[in-house]
This record gives structure tokens, sequence and C-alpha cells, in this order.
């Protein structure tokens, strides 16, 4: 599978996203009404199983009129984890389907259950989750020969970093509650996440009280640069290229992009503006080894992208060190310091741990447009 780093080329592409708004793996609640249940049944017309959300089309009976409703669910990746195929539900069947509304009023629904409606057979329940991906064996950190820990799998495996214990970014210490997308629970808790000045504070409350519609990842595919690549729901994977002194992270979610992490001793740039093979969004990356742990020292970033779920913003002159230690076979330690003078008002720091799913390759996860 290639990766691709943005340039001349993304840069295109990114205008030319920017014409078209599209919605990858969103907020659902951005979209859908949870205070708006309701049921539909009806005939599948077609079934479109793609990313970033497999949309059911059907006809529904309403009185004396029919109308095409379109029913989406969860991406390819995780009806396939909950025993979906693409051939699941196929034209012609008669289907009972339990879901939220769309808040634009539109023939639209974000589907909690479908039930095969001659059989009752229940095909998708939204509350049970597919189930999680079984652990390495357990064992020591894996090493090369000279002994440094290795990030990515050991010889003759498979395997990538997945399934994090935090989905959003939260200062270290603080207790606050938040979904899968980085949505607070509770909106009164902005003050808790992170040490932010008032503008940035007000910014970030907004964008949690528009349910993060506006997410320049959700919408125009942007990078997802920063500790963010480390939140998302499809992984990463790290190579590391020992010769020429340098690792690529790859990241499974988004558009499958990948940033370079330079550990062949160069120094770090003190300006805030990229140079000529900095793509802004992962910034320039240079990183170390300090006993088992790589530290990594990144600046350079633009202002494109939100850096974390759930929208807190960052300036250019956001500055991140991050460390990763690979503890055992199965654990990666996240922790990242955070030094933006331009949006809060102290340095800050939070981390998480990402688990080994042994035995399979990064899930395949391109953002793009399917809507109905």
């Amino acid at each position: 599978m290639k990766y691709r780093i943005y340039g001349l080329l993304a840069v295109g592409f990114a205008i030319f996203l920017a014409a078209r708004p599209l919605i990858a793996h969103h907020e659902i609640l951005a979209k859908f009404d949870d205070k708006k249940p309701m049921t539909l049944k009806g005939t599948v017309t077609k079934l479109d199983w793609a990313n970033p959300h497999v949309h059911i089309f059907m006809n529904v009976q309403n009185g004396n009129s029919q109308a095409n409703w379109a029913v989406e669910l969860e991406s390819p990746i995780d009806l396939g984890r909950a025993g979906w195929t693409r051939d699941a539900v196929k034209p012609g069947d008669a289907l009972t389907v339990q879901g939220i509304a769309a808040r634009n009023g539109s023939r639209q629904v974000w589907a909690n259950s479908v039930v095969m409606a001659n059989t009752n057979k229940k095909l998708f329940d939204g509350a049970t989750p597919p189930k999680p991906a079984a652990n390495a064996a357990t064992g020591p950190t894996p090493r090369w020969p000279d002994g440094q820990p290795r990030l990515g799998p050991p010889p003759g495996q498979t395997g990538y970093w997945g399934a994090p214990t935090a989905t959003a970014l939260i200062q270290t210490g603080a207790n606050v509650a938040v979904d899968a997308y980085g949505l607070l629970k509770n909106v009164a808790d902005v003050d808790k996440v992170a040490p932010l000045q008032k503008w940035a504070r007000d910014l970030f409350e907004l964008r949690q009280r528009n349910l993060l519609k506006d997410d320049p990842l959700f919408l125009y595919c942007m990078p997802p640069g920063g500790p963010r690549q480390f939140q998302l729901p499809y992984g990463l994977q790290f190579s590391e290229d020992r010769d020429r002194r340098r690792i690529f992270v790859l990241i499974g979610s988004g558009n499958r992009n990948y940033r370079i992490i330079y550990t062949d001793g160069r120094p770090q740039q003190g300006q805030i503006r990229g140079d000529a093979d900095n793509p802004l969004y992962y910034g320039r990356a240079v990183g170390k080894w300090e006993g088992d742990s790589l530290v990594v020292d990144t600046k350079g970033f633009n202002e494109k992208f939100w850096f974390t779920n759930g929208g807190l913003p960052h300036t250019e002159q956001l500055h991140l060190i991050e460390r990763f230690t690979r503890t055992d076979m199965n654990t990666l330690k996240y922790e990242v310091t955070i030094d933006d003078p331009g949006a809060y008002t102290k340095t800050w720091t939070s981390g998480w741990n990402l688990k080994w799913i042994a035995g399979e390759e990064l899930p395949i996860y391109y953002c793009q447009d399917n809507r109905p």
C-alpha cells in the first residue's frame, strides 16, 4: 500500500476538495439528533459499501406514497469486525431499522439496529461493540540486534498499534469524560481540558457546542497532525529505516498519510515555518533515543488542521515533545508535552497507551465522499 506526503500535488488536491464538502468518519451527533428516534420499515434498493460510512438505501411506504431513505452505518472496517460482509443485505430484502433522524430533516437515519423483517434476524446492533482484537502473545519488548527497542513488528510478523486508551488530549491529572470523537460529555468541563488562553478557550467551546461539525479532517480530509494521529480508530505503524536513520509513521486513518521522524542527529530548526521537506501538517520532527524511549522534537506546524480530537486550538508556534516507550510486546506508552504560547497559558502534558494488534496489517481506510 502506497503512502503519500502532502506536497505540491496534495496542495492542488486540497484546493479541489475545498470546492466540494466531504464528510469522513464524523462525529455522529453533528449530523444526527439522538433526541429524535425513529423506526423505518422498507425494502432495500441498494447497498453502498464504501468509506467513510456504509449506506443502505431502502424504499419506505408512507400511506399511499413511497420514499427512498438512506440508512447510514459504521465504516466497512467496523462492520467487517462485527461480522458483516458486502452481501449481508441485498436489493429486495425487507428490513426494520431503528435509529436517529438527520438534523436537517432529510430522509437519512443513523442506524442503531438493523433487523431482517422476514426472519427477525438482527444484522446489526449498535449497542454491541465489535469484538476486540486479540492480544499478541505476552512477552518482553522486541529488540534489534544492537538492543534498541523495535517500534514495529518483530521479524517475520505483522501487526500495528491501535486501540488508544484515550481519544482526546486532556492535561495530566484532569478528570474529563469524552466520547470517541473527543466530544465532551459535559461542555462545562471546557476549562478542565487544558490551560487555554481566553480566545482559544472560547473557540474550543464553540467547536464543542457545534458538535465538531467544522472538523477539517472530516470536512476536507486534512491530515491528522500532532497527537491526533495516535487517537484515531484505525491505528498506525512504525517503519524504521535504520540505514538512513529515519522512522516513518504510517497512519491508518484519514488518507493513509505518513510522517517522517529523522534520527540522524540533525538539529531542530528554530524557525516557525517549515522547510523544503516539511509538509507542515506533521511539522519537522527530529528524534533521538534516550535509553528505551524515542524522544521526538517537532516544530513547524500550520493551523489548517485540528491537532487533536475534540478541536483544541493551536497556532504556528506549536512545539511538541513526544516520548514513545514500548514497555513490552503489547504496549506502547505515548507521552506528549505541548508548548504553544499562542494558544495556552503554560506548557502542559498528556499521555496514553496504545495496544499492539498482532497478525494484521493496517486497515484499508480512505477519507472520501459517499454521502447520499
